[in-house]
C-alpha cells in the first residue's frame, strides 16, 4: 500500500481502479476541503517550478484548476479577483517591469 494524503483530482479513485487497484479515499466538508486546496495549491507551484519546458503548461493547468476551486471554496467569484487584483496592479504595479528587489538599506 501507498500512502498519498493529498486531494486529486474527481476522476482519479476512478482511474486507480480501472488500473486493478483498490483506492481508499474519503470527501472532505467545507474547512478540511479549503485547507486541503490550500496544501493542494504549494504542491502544483512546486511542480510548475520543477517541470520541464514541455511539462510546463500542464502543470499550469493543474494549478489553475486548484486555484479556481480554492477560489470558489474561499467564498470568491471570479469577478472578486479580478476587482482586488487591478486595485493591487493600481496600488504596487505588476511585474512587467522584471524587478528584482536585492536589498534595502536603512
Amino acid at each position: 500500500m501507498t500512502r498519498h494524503d493529498k486531494l486529486v483530482r474527481d476522476r482519479i479513485p476512478e482511474i486507480i481502479e480501472r488500473a486493478g487497484r483498490r483506492p481508499a479515499y474519503r470527501v472532505l466538508d467545507g474547512a478540511a476541503f479549503r485547507a486541503a486546496l490550500l496544501l493542494k495549491l504549494i504542491e502544483e507551484a512546486q511542480e510548475v517550478c520543477a517541470a520541464g519546458d514541455s511539462e510546463r503548461l500542464s502543470e499550469f493547468a493543474d494549478l489553475a484548476e486548484v486555484f479556481e476551486a480554492a477560489l470558489a471554496a474561499c467564498g470568491f467569484t471570479p469577478e472578486d479577483l479580478s476587482r482586488t487584483r487591478e486595485a493591487r496592479r493600481t496600488e504596487r504595479g505588476g511585474f512587467a517591469r522584471r524587478i528584482f528587489l536585492e536589498s534595502v538599506d536603512g
